[in-house]
């Protein structure tokens, strides 16, 4: 939006939010690809047809992308509200055993196993599937280093905040981490959320967050011991080699 007023590429300071004043000082509406197929379908089928699927309190259906150590990765339509095992079950199951789950994607969180059979609560939806033996941590340190690198560099925690806990956690899965890591580590990850120009640096704490929870014990055999005897170079998170942006690049 910011973009098409004439601007550069990056998140606009708010209020105002777009629907007060967006494109050409208008309101504007921003949505995504599947809610205005999803408004289009109701308009056509009606109400009562799209509450047919999901739970009460969140209806319909729902686009979830499977991928990792599943039989047939893609994307599927499931029931809102559909637990994880549910997403996972359609894509063929695991292969072999599950160590993890990566639920909403880079801005989500790692889920243990056994898994539960309730509903995320947020999230994109993306899953991951982590088999038995592969290391969350050098997962969790190529999607941060993936983020840092992506962010629109243009407010302090995506500048400074979200490289340094990128270096930190490549330390801490690279099994280089100095006595002060943990501690530096969990301070600078409370300093992210809500100080951004959007919820890029939010995102990227969570999930680092959630890795130190659900891979406690990794944690401390990294720090005391070393890294583990999983490859450092992530099995499953589909990153792409990043680059350091260019100013051209934003538009």
């Amino acid at each position: 939006m910011n973009w098409l007023n004439g601007g550069d590429a990056r998140p606009r300071s708010t209020p105002p939010r777009p629907f007060e004043k967006g494109v050409g000082k208008r309101p504007t509406l921003i949505g995504n690809v599947e809610t205005l197929a999803h408004l289009a379908l109701i308009a056509r089928y009606g109400p009562a047809w799209f509450r047919e699927s999901g739970i009460s309190g969140v209806p319909g259906t729902t686009l979830v992308t499977v991928s990792g150590v599943v039989h047939r990765p893609g994307v599927y339509e499931i029931p809102a509200g559909s637990p994880v095992t549910a997403a996972l079950s359609r894509a063929g199951g695991p292969r072999g055993r599950l160590g993890a789950v990566l639920v909403g994607g880079f801005f989500g969180g790692w889920l243990p196993v056994p898994l539960s059979t309730t509903a995320p609560d947020r999230g994109a939806g993306v899953l991951v599937a982590l088999p038995e033996g592969a290391c969350g941590l050098a997962e969790t340190a190529a999607a941060l280093g993936y983020l840092a690198a992506q962010s629109a560099r243009q407010c302090g925690p995506c500048r400074f905040g979200l490289p340094s806990v990128a270096e930190d956690f490549a330390a801490l899965a690279r099994g280089h981490a100095d006595a002060q890591l943990l501690t530096r580590l969990h301070h600078r990850l409370g300093l992210l959320p809500r100080r951004g120009a959007c919820s890029h640096p939010d995102g990227a704490a969570r999930l680092a967050a959630s890795a130190l929870r659900v891979f406690a014990d990794d944690v401390i055999r990294h720090v005391h011991t070393g890294p583990c005897g999983a490859a450092f170079a992530p099995l499953v998170l589909p990153v792409p080699a990043a680059r350091p942006p260019e100013e051209g690049d934003w538009r």
